[in-house]
């Protein structure tokens, strides 16, 4: 797959949560590799923060992203309509503090989304695939956060509230498909008992019935309910008739928690990356969330490059007869012994490798290692594996080493150990030259990588 990125730019007017100002946000398509951005186009240099997990500096109702004395507030629901959508790279202008808040939910962004349209990039989605189970907890508060593989991005929400309306609550979502559907329009929530204190906290200037669920479930005097009415700029109502009082009804029983898991998402656009695990969430909060979307970030950059995934039972695309009509390496320079993927632009290759080596006689009799350069080779045996396969009687094609950069040597290579390649094309082939970018691993691990570039020319 692709990276995606918006066909054209959309905006949005309206008030803001937390401030009341009246804002307008703008998103606009971003070339490959961005990520997301956000610009406050309000202020002097109008400078923009990267949305990503560090630069999250609040948690207390939202999500506030901040650099220096920059705030932007309130991004969780524009973030999640993003990422569910399958846009890679966006940048974000806005010309206030915050995002306006709209409805309540991240409906208006997913039509938006879905009225300009999606344009694909050049360079590939960058997936971080999740191997192995990984937890967040917090003991003081009872949240926790697991991921664990999956073949899919997909989410349960599990909430447990102090109240008799929303007791105890789940949500899921198995497929980003029916985001849009069946997550996207549930609304915030707040219950009246929390109202003043939010209000004495400077938050929820913009808060009214149309942006938000309203609880009341605990009754106070009416001069009591009068006042926060006249605080939030509503109409008075019988303080003796607890219940939902916004003025659109609940579009699910379980509307507050669907709410978490669209939280949830939001904040997980902040790991830079979409991911293919699923996520269990109890009792979730954008505090957890960014604690388990900064270890995201931790564990991503301990293994910035993935290594493939490789099952021995499955069939190779190629095996080792095929490789043979492709390549004129024979023993004991044929170091590809099959291929476990193969796609327009890439390949994975696999390179068991045995104490019968023959180069292990010398290199080193008392302690074996595969020569690096033999790594490098067996790494370009894969890349001409790649470009040699779509071309007709690729028996009278040969392929040769024009440039070898930046090469890293990580780990040694010895008997026992699994080599795989996965190489990349870097660029179209043209004029039979072909740049390609290599990595070699040894389970999760990368052992060796380069850039190289090669020349594939037809025999006499």
């Amino acid at each position: 797959m692709k990276q995606m990125t918006l066909k054209g730019s959309f905006s949005l007017c309206g008030k803001g949560l937390h401030t009341g100002l009246s804002l307008t946000v703008t998103f606009n398509p971003a070339k490959e590799n961005t990520g997301y951005k956000i610009q406050r186009i309000d202020l002097e240099g109008m400078p923009i923060i990267d949305a990503v997990a560090e630069n999250v500096v609040d948690t207390q109702r939202g999500t506030v992203l901040g650099k220096g004395d920059i705030r932007i507030s309130t991004v969780e629901h524009g973030l999640a309509a993003l990422y569910a959508m399958g846009v890679d790279n966006c940048l974000i202008q806005v010309n206030g503090p915050e995002f306006p808040i709209l409805d309540g939910s991240a409906a208006i962004y997913v039509e938006k989304i879905k009225e300009v349209g999606m344009e694909e990039q050049n360079a590939p989605k960058d997936w971080y695939v999740i191997r192995k189970k990984i937890e967040v907890k917090d003991e003081e508060s009872g949240s926790c956060i697991t991921l664990l593989p999956d073949e899919e991005f997909s989410l349960t929400a599990m909430c447990s509230f102090n109240s008799k309306f929303i007791n105890s609550q789940f949500a899921t979502l198995d497929k980003v498909e029916d985001f849009a559907t069946e997550i996207a329009p549930a609304r915030t929530f707040v219950f009246v008992r929390d109202i003043e204190p939010l209000l004495k906290a400077n938050l929820i200037k913009g808060g009214d019935l149309d942006n938000a669920i309203v609880m009341y479930e605990k009754q106070i005097s009416q001069e009591q309910l009068d006042k926060l009415a006249d605080m939030l700029d509503v109409e008075h109502r019988d303080a003796t008739e607890l219940g939902y009082i916004q003025h659109k009804p609940l579009v699910w029983e379980n509307e507050c928690t669907r709410h978490k898991l669209l939280d949830i998402i939001g904040d997980m656009a902040l790991i830079g990356k979409p991911i293919k695990g699923r996520i269990i969430a109890t009792r979730p909060g954008h505090t957890i969330n960014n604690k388990f979307a900064r270890q995201m970030r931790r564990d991503i950059r301990k293994h910035e490059v993935q290594a493939p995934i490789y099952d021995p039972n499955e069939e190779p695309i190629m095996d080792i007869n095929r490789i043979r009509e492709l390549l004129p390496h024979r023993y004991p320079m044929q170091l590809v012994d099959k291929v476990i993927s193969l796609g327009a632009t890439s390949i994975v290759g696999v390179k068991n490798i045995t104490s019968n080596e023959p180069f292990f006689q010398g290199h080193f009799p008392q302690e074996p290692v595969m020569p690096g350069v033999l790594q490098i080779e067996a790494m370009a045996q894969c890349g001409g594996l790649l470009v040699l396969n779509t071309v007709e009687e690729p028996e009278r094609w040969s392929t040769y080493f024009m440039k070898i950069d930046d090469v890293k040597f990580r780990q040694k290579v010895v008997p026992g150990d699994t080599l795989l390649f996965k190489v990349d094309l870097l660029a179209p082939v043209r004029h039979g030259v072909s740049s390609m970018k290599g990595y070699g691993f040894v389970g999760d691990r990368v052992v060796v990588e380069a850039t190289f570039t090669a020349q594939i020319v037809k025999n006499k």
